[in-house]
This record gives structure tokens, C-alpha cells and sequence, in this order.
């Protein structure tokens, strides 16, 4: 078996891989000062975003949970791939062909190309399917899509394919392109009998669900036929590639716009997300069999972007204040059972959440076959804010016309209206409650006020999130402890807060060197001694930089702006100082004006050496005062000529400014 990539390879993937680009499928950025960009973390819950990343030099870093690293160390976090699978997904991205070093040891559960040879497996699959549909076999299958009013053209947007019956078509295909039994068996795509293995999916309409990478990682097929004795609706099982719980069918079509529109509308259907997209609502999903959970509310806000601190304030006109998630569902019982399940994620959003409803019970498919594509989109431009609708719901199920029944409905809405944690919204949706049930506020307020003691609503918990402002004191600033909200990253080195100006000079200074080498004036540098740096971490930062040939060294100037020069310095850090190297790297400088970055590097450089040379002057001045100048005529002259070579170097470099 091939063992290890090959170290230039893996340098190649990661100079060739657009951070930016892997990056921005999973988290939208926007710009963030000069070379910077930032969004909200994908790996922690925040409301203001701290997850920076910085092209040049091919770093992520967030300032609010300390996660750092480069492209490959993104991918292996952001999709729990093992390294070898990362560097294979990437180097299949830029067309970087990878070399094996034989005999090299491998990852524990990192078996070479696995990850890569499933996708591969998906993907032929999904081309096997999408040609099937053209056979004459699958008439009832473009039957089911005519009638629903579905063409060729929208079958081929969507990939929708058609699985044969039969039992083996598929797996003699997948056998025919040299798939092992075991990689069958991973993909989820075939079932085992007493036979040995067979087609999962048979005679059904078929559906590919793909990642936000536009990867396909599963598949979600329709019964058509009256002797399948099958669900309506089959998945794939889970696999190391599939995970219902957190995937979205059409999240790879609606990512780019639910980033620029700021939306995203969840429907309960295949079906549904094609007749949307088809009637102009292009931000639409669904999720796969499964109720919308945790970790489709962090996907979801991800791309929407959800930046609002407390998610501003969720009108009961619907007027928008910011992001948007507009759940979908019918009008029947079943269908507001739903909407109320999607309250208790609300509080996952600092977006504005809505539900739309169709009275009639159409979902969005059948709206758009019955009164067209309009329709959908009225569907969505009519929502209704998801408290108002959970609110009046609860309401709803009692009689109003009675004292007895006014005071049921204010108990049952009570806890509702206490358990909205924005705390300027909370005492809104009460005077409204008051209203709905005509009954004096001040009661109802008491009513709500109660129950949200009771129920611990009100209280905002942000889970994870540390700090989201990179002007505060970060990773590597802190002592380090077991982690937590107030504590540092474990295992991090221990350095003071920003407040001490040394040592913010000395921070500052190491950002401008590891962003901007070619700005930096090499040889006042790296004349600094070893001990030049009084912050311990920062002095381990500058080893790194020295062991790597220092900024005058040719890694440094061939670099430039780039992620050479950094990861030069990162491979040289000890395993604790590494990421702070990263952070460094990726944190935006104080100036954000393009023209005036590089007399800001040159000035923080100069102002460290300044303070290093003074440093030295005073102890070459304090050794001088300890000397014999008689007896120890000799040694007292070289020590007074290097206190005399200090202060012409400290000089110089004043009158250079």
C-alpha cells in the first residue's frame, strides 16, 4: 500500500488551493481591511464574526474559539476529513497529480484515497441514474415528473436519474469500473442479502444530494411503482459521506444566492426545492428525511451570514431588520406541528425567522402546478414572523369567547412569549399577546414574566463563543488553561494582554513580519538578539522566524506576501507556538489603507528595533558602570566602544524616520 503524500506535493495542493474559495463555500466572508476577510466561524456558535482569513499567505484564524490553520487543516475540521483524504480532495480540486512515498507509515484510519473513491463511486452513480431516466424503462419515471411539471431540462438542472429495477444493474456497473466489494459496501448504495450484495435503490425516481462543495454524498429516491413494498421516500443510510442530520438537498444550487440574498427558505421536499427554484425562489432547501436540527441551523446561518447582534428585532409587520430563514409548511395539523418544532430552533438564529403558510395545504410543488410559479413566490413574500405564528397557534386551540378559556390560552402562551431570549422582542410579543387575547398587559406581562423564570427563558446563551473582536486579548494572550469560555486554548503558550504596550509592539511588529516580509528591513531585523523579544510566546515566535532563515533569507524575499514564507516559520515552531503563528498571520493589521501598509511595516519594524537597542544600551551602559576603567582598562574600552556602536545604530535608525 502507498503510505505518505509526498511533502512537495502537499506544498503544492496548499499554494494552489484558493483559501478564499474553500473557505466561502462554507462560511460567507467579506472583506475585513487590507488582505483580510472575515465571516462567522463555522466551528462555534457567535453572533459577530471572527473567523478570519487571509488569501496571501493561506491561513484561517478564529479569534473567538482560537481554531486556526491553513486550507487542508480547514477541510479536515470543517468536513471530519483525515489529512491524506484532505489532500486528496484538494489536489482533485486544483489538478495537482500526488506522489506516495512507499513503505511510508499511514495515518491510523487514514487509508490513502478512500474519501476520494467514494465521492468517485457517487459520483459515476449519479451519472448511471441521470442516463437510466432516457431509457425506456423509466417512462413511469418521466411521467411522474411531467405531471408534476418537470421537463428534461429541469430533470438535468436538478441531476435527477431513474434506478432500474432489477437487482444487480448498478452494482455490475459500479463492478465494471473496478469497485472492491468493501467500497460498495461504504457508499450505502447497495444492500446485502443472503445472496451477497444488490442495488439499494430499484425502480424508484432518484434524487442526488450533494454537499455544499457540490460533492454528491448520498442519494433520496421516490416509489413509483405499486409492487415496491418500500417507504414512500428511501435515503441512503449513513455513511462516512452521508449524514442526514447535516446535509441540505440543494444547498449546492442555493449557497450563492442565500449568501447574497441574505435568505434561505426551507421547504419538505425534493419536489419542493425544484418548483421553487423553478418559480424564482433560488434560495430554497430541504432537508433529507429528518426534522431541521442543530446542525442544519449552523449550516444555515453560516451562509446567510448571520452576523446581527440579537438578531435586531423580528417585526410582527415582517418588516426585515436582516437575515432571513423563511420555513415552509402546509396548512394542516401535521404542517403546524412542523412550524412549532422549528420554534424551539429559532433560538439557534440571530436572523429573523419566519414560517409561510399555505392555508389551502399545497405544498409548493402543487402551488406552482395549480397557480404557478407566482404563487410559490407570493408564498414567500407572505410570511409571517415564526413567534407571532407559534403565538398565535397555541392561542388558537382555545375559546376565546370565554373568561375560562382567555386564561387557559395566556397560560399555554406564556411560556412561549418567556422563552424568546431576545430580551427587547420578549416584552414586545407580550403587549402583543395582550392584544391578541384582549386582556390587560400588565397581567399578561406578569403571566410572561413568571413563566420565564420558570422555564429559564430570556437568558442569551452563546455557546463557545469567547470574544469576537480581535482588538481584545486572543489565543497565546492569556495563560493557558483547560479551555472553556474565559480561558485560553489548552496547551497554548502564556502571554500577557494587549494592554501592556510592549508587548503590543512586540505583537504588532510580528504580524507586519510574518504578512508583509518584503516590507520589512531584513538586516535590522534579523540583527535582533534571541532575547530581544520580552514576551515570552512572542520570543518563541521569533525563534521560529530565525530558524527559518529570517526575513533575509531567501524563503522570506522569494515569498513576498505569500504562505511560503509563514509556513516556513510554522513548520520551525514548536507544536505550541504553531498556532500562534497562525493567528499572527491572519489578524488584520491596525492599517487598512492599501497605499500606506508598507510605511506602517517599516515604522512598527523600526520602533522594535528601537526598543531592542535600547535595551541593550542600557545594558551595556549598566555593565559599563559596574567596570574598573583602571584596572580593567581593555575590557573597559571594548565594552565603552560597543555601548558607543549601539547608540550610533539607535542613531541611525531614529534619523532614517
Amino acid at each position: 500500500m502507498a503510505g505518505r503524500i509526498r511533502r512537495e506535493d502537499v506544498g503544492v495542493v496548499r499554494e494552489r488551493a484558493p483559501i478564499e474559495e474553500i473557505v466561502g463555500e462554507h462560511v460567507t466572508l467579506k472583506p475585513a481591511g487590507v488582505g483580510s476577510m472575515k465571516g462567522l466561524c463555522p466551528f462555534h456558535d457567535e453572533r459577530s464574526p471572527s473567523f478570519h482569513v487571509r488569501p496571501q499567505v493561506g491561513l484561517w484564524h478564529c479569534f473567538g474559539c482560537g481554531e486556526g490553520g491553513d486550507v487542508i487543516s480547514f477541510l479536515q475540521k470543517i468536513d471530519g476529513l483525515g489529512f491524506t483524504e484532505a489532500v486528496e480532495y484538494l489536489a482533485g480540486r486544483v489538478g495537482v497529480q500526488l506522489r506516495y512515498e512507499e513503505g511510508g507509515a499511514v495515518r491510523p484510519g487514514d487509508e490513502p484515497g478512500r474519501r476520494q473513491r467514494l465521492l468517485e463511486a457517487h459520483r459515476a452513480a449519479a451519472a448511471y441514474y441521470a442516463e437510466q431516466l432516457l431509457t425506456p424503462g423509466a417512462a413511469v419515471g418521466r411521467t411522474f415528473l411531467a405531471e408534476r411539471g418537470f421537463d428534461r431540462s429541469a430533470a438535468e438542472q436538478f441531476g435527477v436519474g431513474f434506478a432500474p429495477q432489477g437487482w444487480d444493474h448498478l452494482l455490475r456497473h459500479l463492478r465494471g469500473r473496478g469497485y472492491t466489494e468493501a467500497e460498495l459496501t461504504a457508499t450505502g448504495l447497495m444492500s446485502q442479502g443472503n445472496r451477497g450484495q444488490y442495488d439499494r435503490f430499484r425502480g424508484r425516481l432518484v434524487w442526488p444530494i450533494r454537499d455544499v462543495t457540490g460533492d454528491v454524498v448520498g442519494f433520496g429516491a421516490r416509489k413509483l411503482l405499486e409492487e415496491d413494498q418500500g417507504p414512500k421516500y428511501l435515503n441512503s443510510p449513513e455513511t462516512a459521506l452521508y449524514k442526514k442530520a447535516q446535509v441540505l438537498y440543494g444547498i449546492d444550487l442555493a449557497k450563492r444566492e442565500i449568501a447574497r440574498h441574505k435568505q434561505v427558505v426551507v421547504v419538505e421536499g425534493y419536489t419542493d426545492v425544484m418548483a421553487a427554484h423553478l418559480s424564482g425562489v433560488p434560495t430554497a432547501v430541504a432537508t433529507c428525511g429528518t426534522a431541521f436540527g442543530p446542525d442544519h441551523a449552523r449550516v444555515v446561518r453560516r451562509l446567510v451570514g448571520d452576523t446581527s447582534v440579537g438578531g435586531g428585532v423580528q417585526l410582527a409587520s415582517g418588516a426585515s431588520t436582516g437575515g432571513e430563514i423563511i420555513f415552509t409548511f402546509d396548512g394542516d395539523a401535521a404542517g403546524r406541528k412542523a412550524a412549532l418544532r422549528a420554534f424551539s430552533e429559532d433560538q439557534r438564529f440571530y436572523a429573523q425567522t419566519f414560517v409561510a403558510i399555505e392555508e389551502s395545504g399545497m405544498d409548493p410543488c402543487e402551488l406552482r402546478q395549480a397557480r404557478g410559479p407566482e404563487a410559490v413566490r407570493a408564498l414567500v413574500a407572505g410570511r409571517q414572523p415564526l413567534f407571532e405564528f407559534v403565538i398565535r397557534s397555541t392561542i388558537g386551540a382555545h375559546d376565546l369567547e370565554t373568561a375560562e378559556g382567555r386564561v387557559a390560552a395566556l397560560r399555554s402562551a406564556a411560556p412561549v412569549v418567556g422563552s424568546i431570549r431576545d430580551e427587547a422582542l420578549r416584552p414586545e410579543y407580550a403587549r402583543l399577546l395582550a392584544g391578541w387575547l384582549g386582556m390587560d398587559f400588565e397581567g399578561v406581562r406578569r403571566q410572561v414574566a413568571a413563566a420565564g423564570r420558570a422555564g429559564g427563558g430570556g437568558r442569551e446563551q452563546v455557546s463557545g463563543a469567547r470574544r469576537s473582536d480581535p482588538t481584545m486579548p486572543g489565543p497565546g494572550e492569556r495563560p493557558a488553561t483547560s479551555g472553556g469560555v474565559d480561558g485560553g486554548a489548552p496547551g497554548r503558550p502564556i502571554a500577557p494582554d494587549r494592554t501592556d504596550p510592549v508587548a503590543k509592539l512586540e505583537r504588532n511588529a510580528l504580524e507586519a513580519v510574518l504578512q508583509h516580509p518584503r516590507y520589512v528591513e531584513a538586516s535590522a531585523f534579523d540583527a535582533l538578539a534571541g532575547d530581544a523579544f520580552s514576551v515570552p510566546a512572542f520570543r518563541a515566535v521569533h525563534e521560529a522566524i530565525r530558524a527559518a532563515g529570517g526575513v533575509g533569507s531567501s524563503t522570506g524575499a522569494d515569498a513576498a506576501d505569500g504562505g511560503a514564507w509563514v509556513e516556513r516559520v510554522r513548520e520551525e515552531a514548536a507544536g505550541t507556538v504553531a498556532p500562534l503563528v497562525t493567528e499572527l498571520a491572519v489578524t488584520p493589521l491596525p492599517e487598512d489603507r492599501p497605499d500606506a501598509v508598507e510605511d506602517y511595516v517599516r515604522g512598527i519594524v523600526r520602533k522594535l528595533v528601537d526598543l531592542g537597542l535600547t535595551r541593550e544600551i542600557a545594558d551595556a551602559r549598566g555593565h559599563l558602570q559596574r567596570m574598573d576603567p583602571v584596572r580593567e582598562a581593555d575590557a573597559y574600552g571594548a565594552a565603552f566602544a560597543e555601548l558607543v556602536a549601539l547608540e550610533g545604530r539607535r542613531r541611525s535608525l531614529r534619523e532614517a524616520d
